[in-house]
């Protein structure tokens, strides 16, 4: 549904965008996860049709963006980052203007109409000013308006920004009630959102994609080995050498203490097995064995040594 590929965009002497590709299927809601600065927005911008792509191919159900721009743009609906709307106008105002300029008219816009409001809550404040709207609402309001025409392809930069936990919810359920109906592709920098929302994710770094999977897939793939939290009452020194011997273990490193129990972190690649090895030595030296559960490598630590421990492109 949405197709890229070794898409590319300059600015002057700034390479913003280099050669990304990666695929959107029908139905599937993906991650465009980034830090600030990676080059999220101008990729969603390039898929919207606001400015073409210096080089590379960009689809939207099928319509090129570049060379079919009114077509592509007929399939797509777009949630910018920052939503300008005429404060002054009511919300029914404001979504029947849209409808207008999206070509919408008599018992169809009726209809569109009246599902927007109902399916992104909206129908209690839909005489309401926008100016007076909270920005949870002035959000549901944006969304709305990229839904209006049924686009196959939905793409929303950074949806939940700025919004307060609650909202946060409300609009992640939203998009998730929207997986098998709409493709979304949606750009974030925040990692829980990719867990609660997405299928797949695509993490780009400085203009490039760097990893390309689920999120569970990004963690088995990435995670090197296992790791082990031991929490032990015995003298320092000589615990850390007993881990250091058991088989199985790379390395070892401490890890603070507490009421006089040290803990330690040990890395491995056998799993359970060496759990069982550990234990066992820590209780034939005679020391306390207070804590020994597996450490799972989490989205964050992930996203760390993805964008850390890539060598950064070449200007």
């Amino acid at each position: 549904m949405i197709t890229v590929d070794r898409l590319t965009k300059e600015f002057g002497r700034t390479r913003a965008v280099r050669e990304v590709s990666f695929h959107v299927r029908g139905g599937e809601i993906v991650g465009l996860l980034g830090p600030n600065g990676s080059g999220k927005t101008t990729i969603l911008r390039m898929l919207a049709g606001f400015f073409p792509p210096t080089a590379g191919r960009a689809a939207v159900a099928g319509f090129d963006v570049a060379a079919e721009p009114e077509r592509a743009k007929m399939h797509t609906g777009y949630l910018p980052e920052h939503v300008l709307f005429y404060p002054e106008m009511r919300v029914d105002e404001f979504l029947t203007f849209c409808a207008d300029v999206r070509g919408l008219r008599g018992a169809r816009r009726r209809a569109r109409l009246a599902t927007v409001l109902h399916d992104c809550g909206l129908d209690e404040v839909r005489r309401r000013q926008i100016g007076r709207l909270s920005k949870g609402y002035r959000q549901r309001l944006g969304l709305a308006q990229a839904l209006l025409h049924e686009p196959a392809a939905l793409i929303l930069d950074e949806p939940t920004v700025g919004l307060d936990p609650r909202q946060i919810v409300e609009i992640r359920s939203l998009i998730g009630a929207l997986r098998g109906r709409t493709t979304v592709l949606l750009s974030t920098h925040i990692l829980p959102e990719v867990a609660a929302t997405c299928q797949r994710v695509v993490i780009v770094d400085r203009g490039q994609v760097v990893a390309e999977d689920s999120a569970e897939g990004l963690r088995r793939r990435l995670q090197a080995g296992e790791r082990t939290f031991v929490r032990v009452e015995g003298p320092p020194e000589a615990v850390l050498a007993a881990l250091r011997a058991v088989a199985g273990v790379d390395r070892v490193d401490e890890n603070g203490t507490a009421d006089g129990r040290s803990g330690y972190v040990c890395h491995s690649h056998a799993g359970e097995p060496v759990r069982q090895a550990i234990a066992a030595a820590i209780v034939g030296h005679g020391w306390g064995l207070a804590e020994v559960r597996p450490l799972a490598l989490t989205l964050e630590d992930l996203f760390v040594r993805l964008v850390t421990d890539e060598t950064p492109p070449a200007p």
